[in-house]
């Protein structure tokens, strides 16, 4: 959910800003992408937290609800999380694709596609968009990757029972069990989500073969 946010909100807002280069608004989006990398995760899910209880009275659900048994419960336990977390995330995503959408914009093809005629959007999202995706798809597999991994102090403070909170919980009672089958669940998602990236350069490029 917070790889999925980053995307639908992170995006759209490096596109905006790299199409209006040195335009007031892509100073503003860059001093706002600046400032929510550099406010943390935990910091943001307090604060949620008070808003939330503050304003609207709400407290998240204080038993665990799984998505198959009740969808609406599920979601109010894991919203709050995937938002603080994807909102760190969607700044990375809105930088990195401000920044390759720029240098993609500088190159030849695009430059021919333009003087074949074509609408700028026809450039932008058919030409350009594609092969600026491809960094932006390896950040968000790291990116994927880091959260699968577990975000102690986030799932703390929204009382969720993560899979990092899980892996602390592990080493303070040296269990070794669930730890050697926790790290073993990493390693395969990490293997795993790096091959998808990698399959997805072809899909994105079709420069890009593998034999």
């Amino acid at each position: 959910m917070a790889v999925l946010f980053s995307w639908l909100a992170g995006l759209p807002v490096g596109i905006l800003s790299a199409l209006k280069r040195n335009s007031p608004l892509d100073y503003g989006v860059r001093l706002l992408v600046t400032l929510m990398m550099a406010i943390p995760g935990f910091w943001l899910a307090l604060t949620f937290i008070m808003i939330t209880v503050l304003f609207f009275a709400w407290r998240p659900p204080l038993e665990i609800s799984y998505l198959w048994t009740d969808p609406w419960e599920n979601l109010q336990l894991t919203f709050g999380p995937a938002l603080a977390l994807g909102v760190g995330l969607a700044a990375v995503i809105a930088r990195m694709s401000r920044a390759t959408l720029l240098e993609v914009l500088r190159e030849d093809y695009v430059r021919t596609a333009r003087s074949k005629g074509l609408r700028e959007s026809m450039v932008v999202w058919r030409h350009a968009l594609r092969n600026a995706l491809l960094p932006v798809v390896t950040v968000s597999g790291v990116q994927l990757g880091a959260i699968m991994g577990g975000t102690v102090a986030v799932e703390r403070a929204f009382s969720v029972p993560g899979l990092g909170f899980t892996l602390i919980f592990g080493i303070q009672e040296r269990d070794w069990m669930v730890i050697q089958n926790l790290v073993l669940v990493f390693a395969v998602v990490r293997v795993m989500l790096n091959l998808a990236v990698d399959v997805s350069y072809g899909w994105l490029d079709p420069r890009i073969r593998y034999q």
